[in-house]
C-alpha cells in the first residue's frame, strides 16, 4: 500500500458471510466451494470487520495518529517485558562475580552447566508453546509466563547448592520460552511488515537496557554486606518481584488481538485491522492444520533461518553468560567488571534500533544482519588474538554486542515471510527454539581448562559470524528465486508485498506458500 493512498474496508465476501441467503443456494455453495474461501478457514478478524457498520476511509495523517496510539500503548509492555526477561536471564551472570560460585561451592563445569540447562529447558518449552499459542490468547498466556518466571528469579535466592541452583534456571527457562514467540505473533497483528521492523527493534532494545540496568544493579548490591544473606540473593529477590508486578501489568492492560483493544474505537479497529490484511498472515485462527505443520518440514527458508539463528546465538551465548566473567579475568575487581558491562548495552541498543529503522526505510533485511556481522568479526577477532592488550579484548566485547541485533532481524523476517496459524505459531517457535541451541552450544565452549583466557570460546565467535554472513546472503538468494517463481519482480514494494490482493487471500488461513500473491521480503 503506497503511502499516499486511502485506506477502504472491505465490504461483504463473495458468498457472503454463512448465514446470508445467497450461501443457501446450492448453486452458489458449489461455486464458493470451486472459487471462494473456505468459511471456516477465514481469519477471526474477517469476521470481526464484516459485522463492523463503521466502513471508513483512513488518510495516511490518520493512520499515523492511529499508529502512535498503538506504539504508546502496546510497545511499552513488551519492551518492559523483555528488559527484564533479559535481566532476570543474565542476572547469573552478574552474580557469578559477586561470590555465587563461592558461596555455592560449585566445581568444575558446573556454572556453565548452570547455564546451559537454561536453555535446555527453553528449548524443550518450545514445543508445547507451538501448540499452546493458536489455542489460547497470546497476551495472557505472556502474563502468566512473566509472572510465573519473576517466581523462578525470586526462588533463585534460595539456592544453597548446585541441584538447587540447577533447579531454579531450568524453571526460569522453561517460563521465558514464551516470551519471543509471543512478541512475534503480538508485534505482527498491529503492524504491517514495514512498520513492523522499527517496534520489533524499539521492545528488542530491552536487551541493551536490561545490560545497563544489570550492571547498575550488580554493583549496587555488591555493596551490600550482610552476614548470613548475600548481595546477589537480595538482588535475585528484587528483580523477581519487579518481573511478577510487570506480568500482573500485561495481563491486564496488554490486548490479546486489535479486536479485543479497549483503548480503540470500533472505526479504529476495522481501519487497523484493514491496514494490516496486506500482511496476508491472519491475526487469529485456532484451527490446527497438520498440512501446515508438515509443510514446514520441506520448507527451506526455515531451516535456513533455524541455521542462520543457531550461529548468531553460539556469539550471543557466549556474550551474555560470560562477559562480566571474561572483564573480570582482564584483571578488574568485581564490581568494577559490573560497570565495565554496562557500554555492551549501549552498543546492543544503538545496533538495534540502526538496524530496526534501516530495514523500515530501506529493507534488505540480510544486507542489515551482515553488516552487524561485521563488527561481531572484528570483536571476535581482538577476543581472540589481542591477548596481550587489555583495551583491546575489551572493545572486542563491546564490538561483539553489535550482533544482538541482528536476531530481531530473523525474528521480524519470519514474522513477515512465513503465513498460516498452524504454521506460522510453529515456525515461530522453532526459530526462537534454535535461539536456544545457539546458547547451549555457546557456553560449553568455555571449559575450566581453558581459563582465563578462552581462546577456544573467543575463536568460536569469530568464525559462527563469519559463516552467518554467508547465511543471509543465501537467505536473500532464495527469497529472490522464490517470489521469481511466483511470477513476482525480484524487487518489491513492502508496504505492498502482495500481487493481485483478494479478500480470500488476506484472510484465508493460506501459508506462504499456498498463497498464490504471497511475496516474500527481505
Amino acid at each position: 500500500m503506497a503511502s499516499g493512498e486511502k485506506l477502504e474496508i472491505i465490504t461483504a465476501p463473495r458468498g457472503g458471510t454463512p448465514s446470508s441467503d445467497s450461501s443457501s443456494s446450492p448453486a452458489h455453495a458449489n461455486a464458493d466451494k470451486q472459487h471462494g474461501p473456505d468459511h471456516n478457514d477465514l481469519d477471526q478478524a474477517y469476521w470481526y470487520v464484516q459485522q463492523s457498520n463503521d466502513a471508513v476511509e483512513a488518510t495516511p495523517v490518520q493512520l499515523a495518529a492511529l499508529r502512535r496510539k498503538i506504539d504508546w500503548r502496546i510497545v511499552p509492555i513488551m519492551f518492559c517485558c523483555y528488559t527484564m526477561q533479559f535481566i532476570d536471564k543474565v542476572s547469573l551472570n552478574y552474580a557469578a562475580v559477586m561470590g555465587l560460585n563461592k558461596e555455592l561451592n560449585l566445581k568444575a563445569n558446573e556454572f556453565t552447566n548452570a547455564a546451559t540447562w537454561f536453555f535446555i529447558a527453553f528449548l524443550i518449552a518450545e514445543i508445547p508453546n507451538a501448540i499452546i499459542l493458536q489455542r489460547v490468547p497470546v497476551a495472557k498466556w505472556l502474563a502468566v509466563n512473566v509472572v510465573l518466571w519473576g517466581i523462578a528469579t525470586a526462588c533463585t535466592a534460595a539456592a544453597h547448592d548446585y541441584p538447587t541452583l540447577l533447579t531454579a534456571r531450568i524453571f526460569l527457562g522453561i517460563f521465558e520460552a514464551a516470551i519471543a514467540p509471543a512478541l512475534i505473533l503480538i508485534s505482527s497483528q498491529w503492524y504491517t511488515k514495514s512498520e513492523a521492523a522499527p517496534r520489533f527493534s524499539i521492545w528488542y532494545a530491552g536487551l541493551g537496557l536490561g545490560q545497563i540496568i544489570g550492571g547498575v544493579v550488580s554493583y549496587a548490591f555488591q555493596q551490600v554486606q550482610h552476614p548470613t544473606f548475600s548481595g546477589w540473593k537480595i538482588m535475585f529477590i528484587v528483580l523477581g518481584v519487579v518481573t511478577v508486578i510487570i506480568g500482573v501489568v500485561t495481563f491486564f492492560f496488554l490486548p490479546d488481538t486489535p479486536m479485543q483493544a479497549r483503548f480503540l474505537s470500533e472505526p479504529e479497529k476495522v481501519t487497523l485491522l484493514k491496514h494490516v490484511a496486506v500482511n496476508q498472515t491472519g491475526i487469529r485462527n485456532k484451527k490446527y492444520k497438520l498440512s501446515q505443520a508438515l509443510e514446514i518440514l520441506g520448507d527451506i527458508q526455515l531451516w535456513l533461518m533455524v541455521l542462520l539463528t543457531i550461529l548468531i546465538s553460539i556469539s550471543s551465548g557466549v556474550i551474555t553468560t560470560y562477559s562480566a566473567t571474561l572483564i573480570r579475568n582482564f584483571g578488574y575487581k568485581p564490581p568494577e567488571a559490573a560497570l565495565l558491562n554496562m557500554p555492551a548495552g549501549i552498543v546492543s541498543i544503538a545496533s538495534t534500533l540502526i538496524v530496526g529503522y534501516g530495514v523500515r526505510h530501506t529493507s534488505n533485511r540480510w544486507a542489515w544482519i551482515a553488516g552487524c556481522c561485521v563488527p561481531g568479526i572484528l570483536g571476535g577477532g581482538l577476543m581472540s588474538f589481542a591477548t596481550g592488550n587489555k583495551a583491546a579484548q575489551l572493545s572486542g566485547i563491546y564490538l561483539v554486542n553489535t550482533i544482538t541485533a541482528t536476531l530481531i532481524v530473523i525474528y521480524q523476517w519470519t514474522g513477515s515471510n512465513v503465513a498460516g496459524q498452524t504454521k506460522r505459531v510453529i515456525s515461530v517457535a522453532l526459530v526462537t527454539g534454535s535461539f536456544s541451541v545457539g546458547n547451549i552450544i555457546g557456553p560449553q565452549t568455555f571449559q575450566a581448562k581453558d581459563a582465563p583466557d578462552y581462546i577456544p570460546a573467543k575463536t568460536t565467535v569469530l568464525a559462527t559470524q563469519a559463516a552467518a554472513v554467508l547465511l543471509s546472503f543465501l537467505l536473500f538468494l532464495y527469497y529472490v528465486w522464490a517470489n521469481r517463481r511466483k511470477g513476482a519482480p525480484s524487487v518489491i514494494a513492502e508496504s505492498s508485498a502482495v500481487g493481485v490482493e483478494t479478500e480470500d487471500n488476506m484472510w484465508e488461513d493460506q501459508t506462504d506458500k499456498q498463497n498464490p500473491t504471497f511475496r516474500y521480503v527481505y
